[in-house]
């Protein structure tokens, strides 16, 4: 698994975080944090692109990339106060979604063995598989549970006459039993898919969903806190997996299957901030921003900064900073 670079493009790392070779196993056990680029879309079932995912939010900034990012209200470094590197782009051929997937959750797999969190950017969803698989083998099957921001459940069972696709990745997990149905709390969801079958499906495996209709209801602050006790229920880490269209396409249009009406980027954000502070989170994916359909690179910046927000999470929480998500965010500054 020599590093493969950039598949699409010219070969940078996240803002210029330090190159890492996935078989070089001292490297990744030295890390806190590996960034693996998924440069797929073979699972999309609309407007692809997602390919170009990875470099995308890899670049998306205007300040240099220097490898530094020091959070302004939180008072951390991002790519300093946890070890960030990145092992490039997994060779992920177009049209070969079962070797593609398969290459993914070995990559995934070897640095959540070495004790560092596989940090993804896709790619479509349909990379959740091998992501929250690869993980769930280092963890122990069950034993992770998946907090997924989505408009989508992703619950799919065959399309177009395949089993692997972007709406079917979290049926698939849970048929295999990498992750419990019951540990499973999806948020975001809205829109005219998926139908009666696949609800009751996911009723009968007790999926936690909080609709769209839910979150404004109660608010997501409420929603994140039930999330968050189920989550930890009988489980020793977290899979957080961000699709970008949980996002309304005002805030986030780059991506293949937009739907009105989500939240905004600010709530997302927030969100998921609050989640890398608050849980043992042992994997991360952010999924399907398409730059062809961008405007201003809106989409990617939002998920770039997605990424920066994980990552000053857990900057947080590896030094044991207080941290109060409702308030100024930390006490003593």
């Amino acid at each position: 698994m020599t590093r493969y670079g950039a598949q699409f493009g010219p070969d940078f790392t996240f803002l210029g975080v330090p190159p890492v070779d996935l078989e070089d196993t001292t490297a990744l056990a030295a890390a806190d944090v590996v960034i693996i680029g998924a440069p797929f879309d073979g699972g999309t079932s609309h407007r692809p692109g997602t390919r170009f995912g990875p470099m995308a939010i890899r670049q998306a900034c205007y300040l240099g990339m220097d490898g530094s990012r020091p959070h302004l209200a939180l008072r951390v470094d991002a790519l300093r106060d946890v070890t960030v590197v990145d092992a490039g782009d997994i060779e992920m051929a177009p049209g070969e979604i079962q070797r593609s997937l398969a290459a993914l959750e070995d990559a995934v797999f070897a640095v959540s063995s070495a004790g560092a969190v596989p940090l993804v950017l896709g790619g479509d969803h349909s990379i959740a598989l091998p992501d929250a698989t690869g993980v769930a083998r280092q963890h122990g099957f069950g034993k992770v549970s998946m907090i997924h921001f989505d408009a989508h459940a992703d619950t799919g069972d065959i399309e177009f006459g395949s089993l692997y696709g972007h709406g079917q990745p979290m049926r698939r997990l849970i048929e295999s039993g990498a992750l419990r149905g019951d540990r499973f709390l999806q948020l975001g969801l809205r829109g005219y898919w998926p139908g009666p079958e696949t609800l009751q499906w996911m009723a009968e495996r007790q999926m936690r969903s909080y609709e769209m209709t839910e979150i404004v209801s109660r608010g997501l602050e409420s929603c994140l806190d039930e999330a968050f006790e189920l989550a930890l229920d009988e489980c020793d880490g977290v899979f957080l997996s961000v699709d970008i269209d949980v996002c309304d396409p005002g805030h986030a249009p780059g991506t293949g299957t937009p739907e009105p009406g989500g939240l905004t980027a600010r709530e997302l954000l927030d969100a998921v901030r609050r989640i890398c502070v608050e849980l043992p989170v042992v994997g991360v994916d952010v999924v399907e921003v398409s730059p062809p359909y961008d405007s201003a690179e809106i989409t990617a910046f939002l998920a770039n900064r997605v990424v920066l927000e994980a990552l000053s999470g857990m900057a947080v929480r590896k030094n044991g900073i207080t941290h109060d998500p409702a308030g100024p965010l930390l006490e003593g500054r």
